[in-house]
């Protein structure tokens, strides 16, 4: 029992002291001393050099040519027709000349 009461308390005050505590900055107010009256201006410095162009970026490569497609399958075959049937017993009659005049 005294154990826990010493670690309950050791771990209460661990637990307060990781409490984020804010605090205030104070800057003080920043004096500057001015010396006198400013002279006349100085003469204009000369206008500096132009820079150098950049160098041109280096044309990419040609892309490879794509693969040639596949070839299409074959169509079906047709259904083939039966075969026709062969002549019975027909009789033709051939009618007779007519008689000449």
């Amino acid at each position: 029992m005294k154990y826990s009461i010493i670690f309950s308390a050791v771990l209460a005050a661990l637990t307060v002291s990781a409490c984020d505590k804010p605090t205030t900055v104070v800057t003080p107010a920043a004096v500057i001393a001015v010396p006198g009256p400013a002279g006349p201006a100085g003469p204009t410095g000369a206008t500096g050099s132009t820079g150098l162009t950049g160098y041109t970026g280096n044309t990419g490569t040609a892309g490879s040519t794509g693969n040639t497609g596949a070839t299409g399958s074959t169509g079906d075959t047709g259904a083939q027709g039966q075969r026709g049937k062969t002549g019975g017993d027909t009789v033709v009659i051939v009618p007779a000349a007519p008689p000449a005049r």
